[in-house]
């Protein structure tokens, strides 16, 4: 004889399901934890250049032994930090890092020429570096409060389903509970009707009795009383009716957020956090890529001796890349911004329809419901494709500014019979600071209007990902049911 079938307790699938969305919960966090030491490790990398510029452009005058000694005075630090070394045993280092190592080693074998180097060292590479730092600052932080929306947003949803889930479970019971007091008057009218006919047999039995008519008020009671159960049962069976019917449309309910639910988790994890940390990158690779330009450019003008070591460093930077960074991150810290599990049907109590059902008479309102859908995301779609492109270009206009290519300082090596013409050269150049407020207040003020069409589109795709999921679910089992479509 086979043992019953066990199933999950309402505790066990509610502890369950308070794990996954705690572990997600804790991923959350350790994924804001993450872009805040990215964060701290870009501005200290970017004031770490600064420094390295400004003591440079002190020694420059001393030549080769005071270089050589700036050098490994950098290359000590970075052989000494945590992210170095661990950079170092997977081979994966970030480009801008590998940057900084390949200018480090240039140091040793560069001959300067003293006075422009310095010059340019202090009033054009440190303020870039500078810039560059103030930038990725805000645009780290403008971002953060995006995740931190998008997660509460997430969080939203998951709390959504646990309700649907705890209102399909006390459907649920209340149907069981309601099935089983139909089986008991079920019982009680077969014991009931059982009784009669044996009772009415024993009377058929006998002869005629003076008592007859007490008998026959006791028949007519009986008879009552199998009315009276037969009442009941009625009862019970239309209650047992009702409750089925409020279960299967709670158990729809939860099914439709489940499948919602799942497809929010995998949108955010497959291409929010993407985008995410695309805003976090947002011109930083590319304002790197000018500032160590300008002294690529330098360099090259001081002395063409030097060509072949920094052709190694061209190349580093011709190869700071944004994508193949943001890739080398996510898989360094793979188990913070992986996907994570999808979440099952819980069936309760033995329930075994974990699909939706579509059959009357909830066929007409899934119907209704799927045709409503259907005409709000085609309003949606188009509305935010429209954010989309707007979006789209407001990007591409921020990339032009900060791809501007204004890095060359070839015109500061044209050297005159006067010092002073090269510096009003250098004061009409990338740093003059009527030019920089005007670029900086129009690149803050496109960002601040990217940054708002990027919120509207994240949430409008976080509308549509949902109804989708949702729409297609319902498409499919209706069309799989009445092949209405």
């Amino acid at each position: 004889m086979t043992s019953p079938a066990k199933f999950k307790k309402d505790k066990e699938i509610i502890t369950e399901y308070d794990t996954q969305v705690k572990e997600i919960r804790a991923q959350l966090l350790e994924q804001l934890k993450c872009l805040d030491q990215q964060s701290e490790a870009r501005v200290q990398l970017l004031q770490d250049l600064q420094d390295f510029f400004r003591k440079k452009s002190e020694i420059e005058m001393d030549y080769s032994k005071n270089l050589e000694k700036l050098a490994e005075r950098f290359m000590a630090k970075t052989r000494s930090a945590k992210d170095h070394l661990q950079f170092k045993k997977d081979q994966n280092i970030l480009s801008p890092v590998n940057c900084w190592y390949l200018l480090l080693n240039q140091v040793r074998r560069e001959s300067k020429d003293h006075t422009t180097l310095s010059d340019i060292y202090l009033n054009n590479i440190i303020p870039r570096f500078a810039q560059v730092s103030d930038d990725s600052v805000r645009l780290f932080k403008k971002s953060k409060e995006i995740g931190g929306q998008l997660h509460e947003d997430l969080m939203k949803v998951l709390n959504e389903l646990y309700t649907v889930m705890k209102t399909y479970h006390m459907y649920n019971a209340d149907c069981i509970s309601a099935e089983g007091k139909l089986k008991e008057a079920e019982k009680q009218e077969e014991k009931q009707i059982g009784r009669s006919v044996k009772q009415d047999d024993r009377m058929l039995g006998r002869s005629p009795d003076p008592a007859a008519n007490v008998r026959f008020e006791e028949k007519h009671q009986r008879r009552s009383s199998v009315r009276k159960i037969e009442k009941m049962k009625e009862k019970r069976q239309a209650k047992y009716t009702e409750n089925k019917l409020k279960a299967m449309k709670a158990r729809n309910e939860y099914i439709l957020a489940l499948e919602a639910t799942n497809s929010s988790v995998f949108k955010y994890y497959i291409h929010d956090l993407n985008d995410l940390l695309d805003c976090c990158d947002l011109g930083y690779h590319a304002s790197l890529n000018r500032a160590m330009r300008t002294f690529l450019s330098a360099e090259i003008n001081v002395e063409q001796s030097k060509h072949e070591g920094l052709e190694i460093i061209e190349n580093a930077i011709d190869n700071l890349d944004a994508s193949n960074d943001k890739q080398r991150l996510m898989e360094l810290y793979h188990t913070v911004f992986c996907l994570p599990p999808k979440f099952d049907f819980q069936s309760h109590m033995g329930d075994g329809v974990s699909h939706l059902c579509a059959q009357q008479p909830v066929q007409g309102e899934l119907v209704l419901r799927c045709q409503q859908l259907q005409s709000r995301l085609a309003t949606l779609k188009i509305e935010n494709e429209e954010v989309k492109k707007t979006m789209e270009a407001t990007l591409q206009t921020i990339q032009d500014m900060v791809t501007v290519e204004d890095f060359d300082v070839s015109d500061c090596f044209q050297y005159t019979n006067s010092t002073e013409s090269v510096k009003s050269t250098l004061s009409e150049t990338f740093m003059s600071k009527p030019s920089i407020a005007k670029r900086r207040a129009n690149q803050q003020e496109t960002e601040q209007f990217y940054f708002t069409k990027l919120k509207e589109y994240f949430e409008g795709r976080n509308l549509i990902t949902k109804l989708q999921a949702k729409h297609d679910l319902l498409q499919k089992t209706l069309g799989e049911s009445t092949n209405y479509f």
